[in-house]
């Protein structure tokens, strides 16, 4: 029995004699959304997995009370935990520490999550990181070949099977094309979700933005602008229709085992050229100007698009799509629907019940629209699909509703996610904090239910029952940073890294530094190193209580980081002038946990 099971019982055993306290403390785990406050002991329903925006990082919420739980640095360098700093991740990064995540999605079985990993982008970078939900940490990175901007990812819905991502900015394919923006192109590439390597890459014209997949595993898809093949703002808004690209997957694969490819550059990644109008391995729907999001709803029927420059949604019909590229019908016939939805819409989501919610960034506002109607209405029937509409503050961006992107969309909570909040919170200067809020949409009208402040810039998230997701509460040391340490030590015979302090000296100027420690001590009290060494600590936290983390700190040595409970990690450094040196735990982890501490020698190189 855990603590938390251990208490409840408590708790209810003493209710007899506490008026029923127990009762009223844990109500909402039995009676669901309905209660809106999570009180002390309670936990939340959902997980919410937000991208962070050019923080770089991925934040972990409780739904619905809105609660921070962590951090997970994926593109940024963090001094709590030494992520970016540590040598695994310094390793993963390639030097770079900063990016900008836009879009989190989950590794998907049969149409529904199976909270194995999270995958979430670099736009700055071009660069794919992958999350393994076991330890909500970053498993791999990967750079993007051929590509700028990666924006929009989605992987696919039927297994652990492509991660698709859109390269939105347009790039010479060789250096004599830089003074000649006609000759750019974008990429549409497929990364295996599981080795998180590139697979195949399309070619095609035109800005790709966000991404969506199907539920058959026929297509995938990318809202396109800029069909002008401008360079900048002014070239790029001339014309008045854009394109839903759908890619077809089998004859692009096709096309890749007759080696009917090219390559770009260094990269011996296969490229299929896909700029021909009438190409067999991309279908372009004609849609209103300057698409932003694409969103499939949960049946696996439609496709809905969103236009940034009209106030109408395009809702794209999937099973006509394979007509339309038999030549039987035309690509616009694939639409069957576009009703107008208000100004600036951006990003749909939806219930399980039929109805779509749309983000509209110009109106500052969340419209609530039925799908079937909004297809009666395109076919001369006098009905109205728009149900209801609540404002929010102010210019929301994404939306994202629990398991909207999934067969089991549950159609409990909204989010929406504005980029700014104005005179809403305290004032804390210039930067601002932007606004979350949480909509209740369990019935017919929307309800806000939380209105809270946010760090720069939460971009899309998505928000997951709290039974898909099972994380450790200790690392089970699995993949290639645990290879890597077990390597060493077998190197170094110092046999398990649980066990044994020890410093190896690698060479005339490389030492490296093994040592567990137990609160409240490391099992190393000191060691010695020349000035000028590049040290290399090797810190095992041996504890096998949860929350017990440790770290190191070694003082003028801009050295700090975490460890947690039966984990490892290393860190690598340069001993600085002569002198004591004292190194320390970071964690408060015991009554003597000031106390946790030892000292580095540094002598002096003769």
């Amino acid at each position: 029995m855990d603590r938390r099971t251990f208490f409840k019982a408590g708790i209810t055993t003493a209710g007899a004699v506490s008026t029923g306290m127990a009762t009223q403390i844990y109500a909402s785990e039995k009676s669901g959304h309905s209660k809106t406050e999570i009180l002390p002991g309670e936990l939340d329903d959902y997980y919410g997995f937000w991208s962070g925006g050019h923080s770089g990082e991925v934040r972990i919420l409780g739904i619905p009370s809105m609660r921070e739980l962590i951090r997970i640095p994926v593109f940024n360098a963090d001094a709590g935990t030494g992520w970016g700093y540590t040598d695994y991740s310094k390793k993963m990064m390639d030097g770079m520490i900063s990016g900008d995540t836009h879009h989190v999605h989950l590794s998907y079985t049969d149409g529904t999550y199976d909270g194995r990993y999270a995958y979430v982008n670099d736009k700055s970078s071009g660069r794919l990181a992958r999350i393994r939900i076991a330890t909500m940490a970053v498993d791999k990175i990967i750079s993007i070949p051929n590509s700028q901007g990666t924006h929009g990812i989605f992987p696919q819905r039927h297994k652990t099977g492509y991660v698709f991502c859109n390269a939105e900015f347009r790039t010479p394919l060789a250096l004599e094309d830089m003074d000649s923006p006609e000759k750019y192109g974008a990429l549409h590439s497929a990364v295996d979700g599981e080795t998180m390597e590139v697979k195949w890459q399309v070619l095609v014209n035109g800005n790709m933005d966000l991404c969506a997949t199907d539920y058959e595993d026929k297509y995938s898809f990318a809202t396109q602008y800029n069909s002008e093949g401008g360079a900048f703002l002014e070239e790029m808004i001339a014309l008045d229709q854009d394109f839903l690209l759908a890619f077809n997957i089998a004859e692009i694969e096709k096309a890749v085992k007759d080696k009917k490819i090219m390559t770009i550059g260094d990269s011996k990644v296969p490229v299929v050229d896909a700029r021909a109008e009438n190409s067999p391995y991309v279908l372009r729907i004609p849609i209103p100007k300057s698409p932003h999001g694409v969103n499939v709803d949960p049946t696996g029927r439609y496709a809905i698009c969103a236009g940034k420059l009209s106030p109408t949604c395009s809702v794209v019909d999937i099973k006509l799509i394979e007509k339309a590229f038999a030549g039987k019908i035309k690509p616009r016939d694939c639409v069957v629907a576009e009703p107008e939805i208000g100004l600036g819409p951006l990003h749909t989501c939806f219930d399980g019940r039929g109805n779509a919610y749309t983000s509209l960034f110009i109106d500052s506002n969340i419209t609530k629209w039925n799908i079937s109607k909004a297809i009666q209405a395109f076919q001369g029937k006098k009905v109205n699909p728009i149900i209801d509409r609540q404002d929010v503050h102010y210019q929301v961006g994404h939306t994202n509703a629990s398991m909207s992107e999934t067969k089991d969309a549950d159609g409990q909570w909204l989010i929406a996610l504005c980029k700014l909040s104005k005179d809403r919170f305290l004032n804390v200067g210039p930067l601002h904090p932007e606004n979350d809020q949480l909509i209740d949409i369990s019935g017919e009208k929307l309800k806000l239910v939380h209105d809270g402040p946010t760090y720069i810039e939460p971009h899309d998230c998505v928000m997951v029952p709290r039974d898909m997701i099972n994380p450790m509460k200790f690392t089970d040391r699995k993949g290639e940073e645990y290879e890597m340490y077990d390597r060493w030590a077998k190197e170094d015979k110092v046999g398990k890294l649980t066990r044994k302090a020890k410093v190896v000296r690698k060479s005339e100027t490389h030492v490296r530094v093994y040592m567990p420690c137990k609160a409240p001590k490391y099992k190393l009290k000191e060691f010695e190193v020349m000035e000028g060494d590049e040290v290399q600590v090797i810190l095992t936290n041996t504890n096998k209580i949860e929350d017990l983390g440790h770290g190191l700190v070694v003082s003028h040595h801009d050295v700090c980081f975490t460890v947690n409970p039966k984990d490892t990690k290393s860190y690598t450094f340069t001993a600085r002038k002569p002198g004591i040196y004292w190194f320390y735990c970071p964690q408060f982890c015991h009554a003597l946990h000031l106390e946790m501490r030892g000292r580095m020698i540094v002598r002096a190189r003769t």
